[in-house]
């Protein structure tokens, strides 16, 4: 478990850095092995670190080897290793072994498409300097969590909402629908929170800004059949094919924490 915060100041001022940083000390719970933060103009980033996947190497706010892109993330690709190998097949160099740099490699050669290739849980930000385009997304089924609001003259983001409040501009408005939701449901439904003008992404979403406009969407959904449908098969088939999920489950983790074989790391020069 990580944090991450982080903020673009739509009126195309610069970020300021003490609000980053008060923003993520909110969250150094979350993680207590390091923390960092970085200004890259109108956009600030901040990471607190819970160090599982290389641990010298994979400190954030992490940048591509170019220095174009930017990213905060908090969680796990399970299959990092494969397309680390697919990625350096397509001519993308690695200066780390983390999993964070296996996302930005998968973001400049797939784009907003990359999160379709990662079996894993996530919430992360990824910020494009040349673009000035800002790309949040949250895993399948919200393992991770990511919430987000705007203010008058800056979009704010983060692990948990008190970093969001950490911010004096962010408003602490109740919103009465989040709260009856809570009282009905004992959680409240994505994207409502129990603050006004404070959402969650929902599970399964991303969201883009760029030049002021934010998009949200679905990138995947679940399919549920009540009469199970052609193509389930018998009860049988159905036990068998979940073993066989929760085997790959297990071996995909098991290969990412202590990989047979040692990583090797290809040198590479910015251009």
């Amino acid at each position: 478990m990580c944090g991450i915060s982080g903020l673009l100041k739509l009126d195309g001022s610069r970020a300021d850095l003490s609000q980053i940083r008060s923003m993520i000390t909110t969250l150094d719970h979350r993680g207590p092995d390091d923390r960092g933060s970085c200004i890259l103009g109108s956009a600030g980033l901040a990471h607190a670190r819970l160090s599982v996947i290389d641990l010298q190497g994979g400190a954030q706010p992490m940048s591509s080897a170019d220095g174009r892109l930017w990213i905060t993330f908090n969680g796990e690709i399970f299959n990092f290793i494969e397309l680390r190998e697919l990625l350096l097949s397509k001519g993308h160099s690695f200066m780390t072994r983390s999993d964070t740099e296996v996302i930005l490699n998968a973001y400049r050669e797939f784009g907003e498409d990359c999160v379709n290739h990662f079996n894993g849980q996530w919430a992360f930000a990824i910020w494009d300097t040349e673009e000035r385009r800002l790309f949040l997304s949250r895993d399948r089924v919200g393992v991770r969590p990511l919430f987000y609001t705007q203010t008058r003259d800056s979009f704010l983001f983060a692990s948990e909402i008190k970093a969001l409040l950490a911010c004096p501009e962010v408003s602490r408005e109740i919103d009465p629908k989040g709260m009856d939701q809570i009282f009905t449901f004992w959680v409240t439904l994505p994207p409502r929170t129990v603050f006004k003008n404070i959402f969650q992404l929902s599970p399964g979403h991303s969201l883009t800004l760029q030049h002021n406009a934010i998009r949200v969407w679905q990138y995947r959904s679940t399919p549920y059949r009540r009469d199970g449908g052609a193509g389930y098969g018998n009860e049988r088939e159905v036990a068998e094919e979940l073993l066989h999920v929760l085997q790959d489950a297990t071996r995909i983790r098991s290969a990412q924490m202590c990989p047979s074989e040692p990583i090797s790391v290809e040198e590479s020069t910015p251009p």
